[in-house]
């Protein structure tokens, strides 16, 4: 089996797997992140969504091969310490999750958008750019409200930096 060598939220990972492992088992299998969730295995979902080198991704369909040598952020990653991240604490303060297993992926893709859009964000273009995440829960209303109460937070958190 090959050796896979990546960094997952900050730490330097290897592992022996095989070829045809997906990126999702490999996280939550392998290295016990679980808080990247499995729902359709076919990339319609986006509860499996991590991101790769800063980018958002599908790891349900990402082989564990297409990662080597990148940098992996999962859920798990993106709070310091304590504190959440901004796009974690507007999910919670806008009551932007319901039963909760699309959130995850929600918020990565959030982040995601946000990184590649800025301030230029509206509602039809978090409704748009969420296309490929389902939520069955909540209509999407409090989601949307929530990642452009999270675009404004990070504007904030970037700019003291």
């Amino acid at each position: 089996m090959p050796t896979v060598k990546l960094t997952v939220n900050g730490k330097a990972v290897s592992a022996d797997v095989e070829d045809r492992t997906l990126l999702v088992h490999l996280l939550r299998d392998h290295l016990g992140l679980t808080g990247t969730h499995v729902g359709c295995d076919t990339s319609q979902c986006g509860a499996c969504i991590v991101h790769i080198d800063g980018r958002a991704v599908k790891s349900c369909t990402t082989l564990v091969g297409q990662a080597d040598g990148g940098n992996v952020t999962t859920i798990e990653g993106i709070a310091t310490g304590d504190q959440l991240h901004p796009m974690q604490a507007a999910f919670r303060d806008n009551h932007g999750l319901q039963c909760g297993y699309c959130t995850p992926g929600m918020i990565m893709s959030a982040i995601d958008i946000v990184h590649r859009h800025g301030g230029k964000l509206d509602e039809a273009t978090v409704r748009h750019e969420l296309e490929g995440n389902i939520c069955r829960c909540t209509g999407y209303h409090n989601i949307v409200k929530s990642v452009l109460d999270a675009a404004e937070r990070m504007k904030v958190a970037a700019a003291a930096e």
